[in-house]
Parts: C-alpha cells; sequence; structure tokens
C-alpha cells in the first residue's frame, strides 16, 4: 500500500492500532463468554452423568413405589400451599365456591332476559351498521351447525349478514341442505356450496366475496356467540369509533352445554407486545372493512394461524383497537380443534411464527428470534437485536448492609456478560466502619464509582442525584438487595429499552425461597387501592395466567427494584418524583412514562433475586406505614381517574383484592 504522505501514513497506522484493540478486546470477551459456556456444559454434564447412574441404580428402581407417593404429597402441599390450617382449607373452600359462582354468572346467566333483549332490539344507535359474520364450513355436525346458526339468529342487535362458504365432501351433503334450507327461511343468512375445500384461510376469502356489510365478523362454524355480542361492539363502534374490537371467551366441552365451561379468557386491553408473543385477541375479532383496503383477508401460506396473521396486520393499521371485557364468545373444544390440542393443527405453530415475523420485519426489525416457549408452542419469546454498544449506568442506593450490598455488585461483575456498563453507588448516610472498608476494596475498579448524597433518605431524590452524574445513554435502577441469575439480564432489558416506543422496562423477581417477587406491576390492585404485583408469591415454575409468565409483555408500571429506561427519558419526566420519598415513586413514574405515548415492559427471561425491603429496615414505631399512607393517599389522588379507569393490561373481571387472577362476584 502506498501514501501520498507521511499523515496518511501514520492515520493508517493509528486506524490500524485501534481495529486490532477492538479485535483483542471482543476476542477476550468471546473468551470469556465461551469459557463460561464450556464450563456450564461441563457441569450439565456431569449432573447428567450422576443422574444418570443414579437412575440406574437397583436402588433408585426398588424405591419408585415411595417416590411416587412422596410426589403425590409435595403436589397435594403445593395445591394446598398456605392453606395447611382448618382456617386455611375453610378459605380454599369459599375461594373454590366463590370461582365457580363467578365462572357460571359468565355462561347462561349472563343472557339478557326476554325483556332485556326487546330492549336492545329496539335501541336506535347513531350509526346503521351491518356486520357481516364469514364462516367457513367443512363436515360441519348438524348439533354444532344448528348451535352457531342459532347463536346469530338469537343477536339481540339483527343487522347482520352470515354468509357461509362451504366446502364440505359428498359425504357431508345435509350441511348444504340445512344452510339452504335456513336461507330461505332467513334473508340474511347467504349461502356458498364451493366447488372445493380451499381449507381455512380460502374458504373465508369466499365468505368475504358475499359480505355487504361495513363490519367484518370472523366466527367459527362450531363455536357459539353470546346473544349481546353485536350489541355490545355496537355500542363502542357508535360511542367510541371503534375500527377494530375483540372480547374475551372461553372454551367449553364439545358436546355440552356453554356453561360447562373449561378455561376462560379474560384479555387485556390492546397490547402490541402480547399480541406479539401470543394471539391473545383471537375470537371474537370485528373490524371495519375499510381496514381491509387493498390486501387480503387470509393468507394460504399462514393457514393454521391466519388469525394471527390476519389481527396483527389490521391492528397495526386501525385507530382505535377495542376489548370489550365482557365474555361473549364460546369456543367449542372437541376432538380435532385447535382449542383442544394445538398438535391437532401442528402446522399451526410454523405459521404463527411466520406470521409474527413477517409483522416484524414491517416494522423494521431484522435479526430477531422467535422462540417457542414451555406455556405453549404457539406462545413465543422475542429477542430482538440490540443496536450498537451504548453504555448503562446501573444506580444503587447504598446505606450499610454490606453483605446485601456485595452479593449485588459481586452477581453484576461476575455473571454480567454485557460489557459497556459503571456501577454509581449512592452512598446515604452509612454509619459502619465495615461500609466504607467495602468502599475502598471497590476502588481500583475502573467501572464503579461511589457517590455520596448526605441528606435524608429519599429514594427518588438519590436516584435523581445520581442520574444527573451518570455517563450512560441507559440508567438502570437497582436495588442493593438485588442478585443477578441471568446473565445476560442487561441486554433483555436493552433489546427493549432501545425501542423508539418503550420506556420503562422491567425484570422478574424472586424472593430466595425462588417464588415470584415482581411480575409487573398493576394500578388499583390491593387494599390500599395504589398498585400491587401480580402473581405475587407464585412458585417460579408456574406458567402464569394464561401462559403470562412466559413472555414479554406490556403493562403499566414495573418496579424500581430493577427498571431499565433511557436516559433521555428519564430526564424528558424529570425523574421520579421527589414527593414520593419510599413507596409509589417508581409507578407514578411509570405513569408519567405512558401519559407520554411510551409503552412500559416486562421481561420474564431478565431475572433477579430480590431479597426485598431488607437494605432499610422497617419501622417499629409505625412511621413507615403512617408515611406509606399518606404516600398511597397523594398517589390516589394524583391518578385517580386512572385508577377509576382501571388497569388497562387487567380485567376488570378479576379481583382487585388478589393478586392470583382470581374472578370476582
Amino acid at each position: 500500500m502506498s501514501f501520498n504522505n507521511e499523515e496518511d501514513k501514520l492515520q493508517a497506522e493509528q486506524d490500524l492500532a485501534y481495529w486490532r484493540a477492538e479485535y483483542e478486546r471482543e476476542k477476550k470477551k468471546n473468551a470469556v463468554l465461551s469459557d463460561r459456556l464450556a464450563d456450564a456444559n461441563r457441569q450439565a454434564e456431569d449432573l447428567q452423568a450422576n443422574l444418570d447412574r443414579i437412575k440406574n441404580s437397583g436402588i433408585w428402581k426398588a424405591s419408585a413405589p415411595a417416590r411416587d407417593l412422596y410426589h403425590l404429597a409435595q403436589r397435594t402441599k403445593e395445591r394446598v400451599g398456605n392453606y395447611g390450617s382448618p382456617k386455611g382449607i375453610a378459605r380454599k373452600v369459599q375461594s373454590k365456591m366463590i370461582e365457580k359462582k363467578a365462572r357460571l354468572q359468565h355462561g347462561l346467566a349472563s343472557f339478557p332476559t326476554p325483556e332485556e333483549a326487546e330492549k336492545q332490539k329496539n335501541t336506535k344507535f347513531s350509526r346503521d351498521i351491518t356486520f357481516s359474520i364469514l364462516v367457513p364450513l367443512y363436515n360441519t355436525p348438524r348439533k354444532f351447525l344448528t348451535e352457531m346458526i342459532g347463536s346469530v339468529q338469537a343477536q339481540t342487535y339483527q343487522n347482520w349478514e352470515l354468509c357461509l362458504a362451504d366446502g364440505s365432501d359428498d359425504a357431508h351433503k345435509e350441511v348444504g341442505e340445512y344452510c339452504r334450507e335456513l336461507a330461505e327461511k332467513d334473508s340474511r343468512i347467504k349461502y356458498r356450496k364451493l366447488e372445493k375445500n380451499e381449507g381455512i384461510s380460502g374458504n373465508t376469502n369466499q365468505c368475504l366475496q358475499m359480505a355487504t356489510g361495513e363490519y367484518i365478523g370472523l366466527f367459527d362454524h362450531d363455536d357459539v356467540l353470546h346473544p349481546c355480542a353485536l350489541y355490545e361492539y355496537m355500542i363502542r363502534i357508535c360511542e367510541e369509533n371503534a375500527d377494530y374490537l375483540y372480547c374475551d371467551e372461553t372454551t367449553f366441552k364439545g358436546n355440552g352445554t356453554i356453561d360447562d365451561m373449561l378455561t376462560i379468557h379474560f384479555k387485556p386491553d390492546f397490547a402490541v407486545d402480547n399480541l406479539r408473543a401470543n394471539n391473545y385477541i383471537c375470537h371474537f375479532s370485528v373490524f371495519s372493512k375499510d381496514l381491509l383496503d387493498g390486501m387480503e383477508l387470509f393468507r394460504t401460506k399462514f393457514d393454521g394461524s391466519q388469525d394471527h396473521d390476519m389481527i396483527l396486520r389490521l391492528t397495526s393499521r386501525a385507530k382505535h383497537v377495542v376489548h370489550v371485557p365482557k365474555l361473549l364468545y364460546y369456543w367449542r373444544s372437541h376432538k380435532g380443534s385447535t382449542a383442544a390440542d394445538i398438535n391437532a393443527k401442528s402446522y399451526a405453530i410454523e405459521a404463527a411464527r411466520g406470521a409474527v415475523a413477517d409483522h416484524l420485519e414491517k416494522f423494521g426489525f431484522k435479526n430477531y428470534q422467535i422462540i417457542s416457549t414451555k406455556a405453549f408452542e404457539t406462545i413465543f419469546r422475542i429477542k430482538y437485536e440490540i443496536i450498537g454498544n451504548p453504555k448503562i449506568s446501573i444506580l444503587i442506593p447504598n446505606k450499610d448492609h454490606v453483605e446485601d450490598l456485595r452479593r449485588c455488585i459481586d452477581s453484576i461483575l461476575q455473571r454480567s456478560t454485557y460489557d459497556n456498563y459503571e456501577i454509581l453507588i449512592i452512598e446515604n448516610n452509612s454509619v459502619k466502619p465495615e461500609t466504607e472498608e467495602y468502599y475502598a476494596s471497590l476502588k481500583d475498579k475502573k467501572n464503579i464509582r461511589i457517590l455520596r448524597y448526605e441528606g435524608e433518605f429519599n429514594y427518588s431524590r438519590v436516584n435523581n442525584f445520581a442520574a444527573s452524574q451518570a455517563e450512560g445513554e441507559y440508567l438502570v435502577l437497582l436495588n442493593n438487595d438485588t442478585e443477578v441469575i441471568s446473565i445476560n439480564w442487561m441486554e433483555e432489558l436493552l433489546m427493549y429499552a432501545q425501542r423508539s416506543d418503550v420506556a420503562a422496562v422491567g425484570a422478574k423477581l424472586y424472593y430466595p425461597d425462588k417464588t415470584i417477587q415482581h411480575a409487573g406491576i398493576v394500578i388499583g390492585l390491593g387494599a390500599h387501592r395504589t398498585a400491587g404485583h401480580t402473581h405475587y408469591k407464585v412458585a417460579q415454575t408456574n406458567l402464569g395466567y394464561m401462559g403470562r409468565l412466559c413472555y414479554a409483555q406490556d403493562v403499566t408500571a414495573v418496579t424500581g427494584a430493577c427498571l431499565m429506561v433511557k436516559k433521555s427519558l428519564y430526564d424528558e419526566v424529570g425523574g421520579l418524583d421527589e414527593s414520593f420519598v419510599v413507596a409509589l415513586n417508581d409507578v407514578d413514574f411509570c405513569l408519567r412514562l405512558r401519559e407520554k405515548g411510551y409503552l412500559n415492559v416486562w421481561n420474564p427471561y431478565c431475572e433477579l433475586f430480590h431479597y426485598e425491603s431488607k437494605s432499610r429496615g422497617m419501622d417499629d414505631n409505625g412511621e413507615s406505614a403512617a408515611r406509606y399512607n399518606e404516600e398511597s393517599a397523594r398517589f390516589r389522588q394524583k391518578w385517580k381517574k386512572q385508577l377509576e379507569q382501571g388497569d388497562p393490561y387487567y380485567n376488570p373481571n378479576f379481583s382487585l383484592d388478589r393478586s392470583d387472577y382470581s374472578l370476582k362476584v
């Protein structure tokens, strides 16, 4: 290589030295990760070898009956939980009775009386809407067909048309005969016999060709609608200008009545991260026909998950997606139905993954991963690409409790795979000499700084003080009584915090006994009706309500015990509100971010232990309780409107007295 002058040569040498240094840095980083992975693999192999040796031993085989009895006792204990005492067992029985009552009130008991039905039929709405309900038929059993069509004819809002496209084979001609008979009696029923069965997507698209209504509804040939479904949707269309609507749903036994409920799904309001991970919207989807302008309804390449693909596409176009929090759709579960077993339609799994991938690419995401979770094959963990290598500032307030802090710091240093970070320990009025001794031991750590805040303890003010001196592009608020579990915990937070639509990102936190301390925050939950944690004290292995402990999702708030946010957004909303000295400052912060139009996300794949409330201790004189009551009252006043409206991600059919998604009555 020739150079024009010495200056160019010097610059080239400097560039070469820089990139060599970068290469060595990445090489060392990869070497460390490789060593950790190798160690983990070796440990796994050793454990598997020991397990195999034990299982092949005579003692193990002979003790099988005793182990079975033990495991049965353990499962019984887990089911009983903390209800071991007679009083506790009584509470458990009472809870089951309440649950049964709550379930029944959403079945036939929720149907309108003849008087109420007549009143709804005579309601005058501000808009004249025709619903085109699309039903693809294929060898539909007469009982299912009768109940499905009957549930449409029973609608209290009667401006509808039922579009039936029949792909049944020659052995099921009775399907067409019955439909033609009904169509002759009711002009709102439109029937078309298809020359060949085109599958779910093709048959439904044929239904669409018959549709003349302003709104389209998607209905399966073996399911049942609540009589008030269209009436409830008309209310939202007229009052809220909804252009995409969905409701709550339940599965019921194939040959039973709708009161034979198996699983009730009470859903959150629209949440894009939930939808990407899991087609929670599903039934009963109704939308403005205008949303289809220029595109197909169902795409055959996603057959088996065509509804998920359609919902992702249409909700991204919709101006106002509305969730009606009422159980209006009854999904029949029988042999061969997806409601009964996803494996009955195994191709749906790959179709769902493809639908999500297509959606993500349209939003500009690249190099993502879509991974099935243990909850269900079509409930996904989505790993987004991390752009660049931005610096992260970890803010840890501290007063004494050196062992807690040491455990926290050691876990960050030893278990974190992300390397571009700094730790800011905010020293606040420690009195024990060992605290200063520990600080002195950290002086050689170039990525750790000790900041000193001399004022009285105020969690918000301490963090704001540290944030003003942070060098990172991203901030992590972290309690000193936490311990890292996931080695990629920072990456799991960062992949969401980097998105332009996301503000705060929170972690899954466990108590030392591996029960859940934090899995997202719901406003209005708990005795103070301020905010509470869902799935509280649930076992680590629990999948959560409808699998919600297995995928990242939108939430109203996350705890400040481990929270990542862009520093620019932290500054934009003025940091934490210093009038909330100890409690609810994190929830208030998240609500202010939501007011700016940002999403807050909880990611279960960032896991830490949280030894809650140890670092500051408890006030025996009641000052702590009095302060919490005062801050709770101020929170309820400040966020009165939001509390009255309810948490958008927590269905109003759930009790606010419990964190386990119990139904209210």
